[in-house]
């Protein structure tokens, strides 16, 4: 599966892990859902989508928190291409 195929899903992909159903939730403007799933996940793909949800948030204090946390910086300058790139990251494209 591509970025785009995920983006493009109709249905929760509950066959994926909670980062990537995360990063769905939220192109689905669902950031809540999508912050429930990785706010109690200890990983670093949860704590880089959580960055990503934060900043998407405008809560920019709290995004850098989560990127130090994932070990990753922020890659672009738009949501858009962030969340691009975290997808195909985790979907190892």
């Amino acid at each position: 599966m591509t970025a785009s195929e995920l983006r493009q899903l109709t249905s929760e992909p509950t066959q994926l892990s909670g980062p990537l159903r995360a990063l769905w939730f939220a192109a689905q403007g669902q950031w809540e859902k999508a912050h429930h799933l990785v706010q109690d996940d200890d990983s670093s793909e949860a704590a880089w989508v959580h960055a990503y949800l934060h900043w998407e948030e405008g809560d920019t204090g709290n995004s850098r928190y989560w990127y130090n946390r994932a070990g990753k910086s922020q890659h672009g300058s738009d949501l858009e291409g962030e969340w691009q790139h975290i997808a195909a990251a985790l979907l190892k494209e």
